[in-house]
């Protein structure tokens, strides 16, 4: 660059320093971009002359340039330049000054130690979008004009780019509100309260993700389906953001609705996955739905496409649910079926999402065996072992993946607890006799667990009903299951025929069909289920009095 025209009009020391930089920022004319010496200002086709590059004044140039340039000299960076807009932006500083007094807004921007690697690397920096003291934003670009590192002068370029900046961060912004308002919805459909049913103790968790995108459509949820039977779900939608948040809204919806109906848990997938398809054939979700039942001491289950659920049993050992495991819901063809395992009193469980054993830079497999890991040193309450297995993965406020989890514990119940909680059968063989066998078995157990008078009558009431409607309609095998847990009295009579009884309005003259009727009258809840294997099971229950 030739700066003689305009340091020749600086007076003392400015005009010396002004020489120094000319020196510093000569380079070779010769070199590309400039127009060779044999045919500088040589006319095209007969256009005017064109003048050489050498022969542009560098200050006339750079004072029309838009962007803001400043030349500093040395390793104080005194000010040599600043161009026009330079001027127009901050004002004009006083030439010869160190830039830390004479330009205090590149001492604000930190730019000041990026001059000095300049000068000592020789090599240009570049610092981006940073907002000035006159509130627009630039990005500075610091360009050394010497060929010698640690000596010359540093050109300083800054474009403004504060639409580019106000752009950025009005989509920052959006993508901010996009999160929160997933993040709310997604709170929103998950359970506020979890359902705590007498026979297990239950806690969740959930972990949005750090980024928008990681905002999915992770969710859980507790069912008590009456008779001392629990259900137990968790899903994740293969989704981002308000969508995936959506459908899982309505999935859970759905899982609730098709668990009243108190079917296994393959047949409640197989609603699911219909269902998923008509919701968005783009979308698909994994799911684990789980019933637990007391008096089987097991938790009966089915995945699609889920992980497997854990469980530590009594003695610390901790096993992985086999199969059967089929496709994802919303995949459409596929039978799916139920498998079950262990979970005794003392034994504890855990429903989980991949964010929290999936890593990028790690086998699925190892990351279930770390949480397997994890698990079988975790103790405490539900609620602990949730925290606990949450920060063992490493699972923080950015976290790239939402996560879900869902820990139960069948507690191992003794002393005055474990008198709260007792079971009493009785197989009902023969005929017309079983049912006075039965209201005798009821009394008798009703009175040992001092239930008082008019819970014990309603009880051996109960027990009647429903004991007559077995013998009538049903077929042998058949049972009765008297449960009390700290809460409530479950009475429950198994056959081996599946035709399930309903209410309906008997007429006067009609001398059956009031059976139901009565129960459903006295009892706090009644429902009836088919068992695996064929046959149905009729349950009533009554809560009691408050201790």
């Amino acid at each position: 660059m030739n700066f003689t025209r305009w340091s020749a009009r600086l007076p003392g020391t400015q005009r010396r320093a002004a020489a120094r930089t000319e020196t510093a920022v000569s380079l070779d004319r010769r070199g590309e971009g400039s127009v060779p010496a044999a045919r500088a200002g040589q006319p095209a086709d007969g256009a005017p002359p064109v003048p050489a590059v050498d022969e542009l004044p560098a200050r006339d140039v750079l004072d029309r340039v838009p962007a803001l340039v400043a030349l500093l000299h040395g390793p104080d960076h005194r000010i040599a330049y600043v161009n026009d807009a330079y001027a127009a932006a901050f004002g004009v500083p006083p030439l010869g000054e160190p830039a830390r007094d004479g330009l205090p807004e590149l001492a604000e921007l930190g730019l000041l130690p990026l001059l000095d690697q300049v000068l000592r690397s020789g090599k240009p920096r570049t610092l981006k979008s940073r907002r000035a003291l006159d509130g627009r934003s630039y990005t500075f670009t610091c360009t050394p004009v010497s060929e010698t590192a640690g000596d010359g002068a540093v050109l300083v370029f800054a474009t403004d780019v504060t639409d580019h900046a106000e752009a950025a961060e009005r989509l920052r912004a959006s993508e901010r509100r996009q999160r929160e308002t997933a993040v709310t919805l997604q709170r929103s459909l998950l359970p506020q309260e979890l359902e705590q049913p007498d026979d297990l103790r239950i806690a969740a968790t959930y972990q949005p993700g750090g980024t928008e995108a990681a905002v999915g459509g992770d969710w859980y949820d507790v069912i008590t389906l009456g008779g001392g039977r629990t259900a137990l779900v968790i899903g994740d939608v293969m989704g981002r953001g308000v969508r995936a948040a959506a459908v899982m809204g309505q999935l859970r919806t759905a899982v609730r609705a098709y668990a009243r109906l108190d079917l296994p848990p393959h047949e409640v997938l197989q609603l699911l996955d219909g269902l998923a398809t008509e919701i968005d054939a783009n979308q698909i979700a994994t799911c684990v739905y789980a019933i637990h039942d007391p008096n089987e001491g097991r938790l009966v289950y089915a995945s699609a496409g889920h992980l497997p659920i854990l469980v530590r049993d009594e003695n610390g050992t901790v096993l992985r649910a086999d199969e059967p495991t089929g496709p994802p819901l919303g995949t459409g063809g596929w039978m799916h079926a139920s498998g079950s395992i262990a979970l005794g009193p003392g034994s504890t469980a855990v429903l989980y999402t991949d964010g929290l054993v999936e890593r990028r830079d790690e086998d699925l497999d190892e990351g279930i065996a770390s949480l397997e890991r994890a698990l079988s040193g975790a103790t405490g309450t539900p609620q602990v072992v949730c925290d606990r297995l949450v920060r063992s993965a490493g699972v923080t406020a950015d976290h790239d993946d939402d996560v879900a989890v869902l820990v139960l514990q069948h507690p191992a119940r003794t002393g005055p607890e474990g008198d709260l909680f007792r079971n009493a059968a009785l197989e009902l063989l023969g005929g017309v006799e079983a049912a006075p066998r039965a209201r005798a078995f009821a009394s008798g157990v009703l009175t040992s667990w001092r239930f008082p008078a008019d819970l014990h009558d309603l009880g051996v009431l109960a027990t009647s009903e429903l004991v007559a409607n077995s013998l009538q309609h049903g077929t042998p095998p058949m049972r009765l299951r008297l449960r009390r847990t700290d809460r409530r009295l479950i009475i429950e009579v198994t056959d081996g025929d599946d035709h399930l009884p309903r209410r309906r309005r008997a007429e006067p003259g009609d001398e059956s069909g009031r059976g139901i009727a009565i129960v459903a009258t006295i009892a706090s809840n009644w429902g009836s289920r088919r068992t695996p294997g064929g046959g149905k099971a009729v349950w009533c229950e009554f809560l009691l009095p408050s201790r």
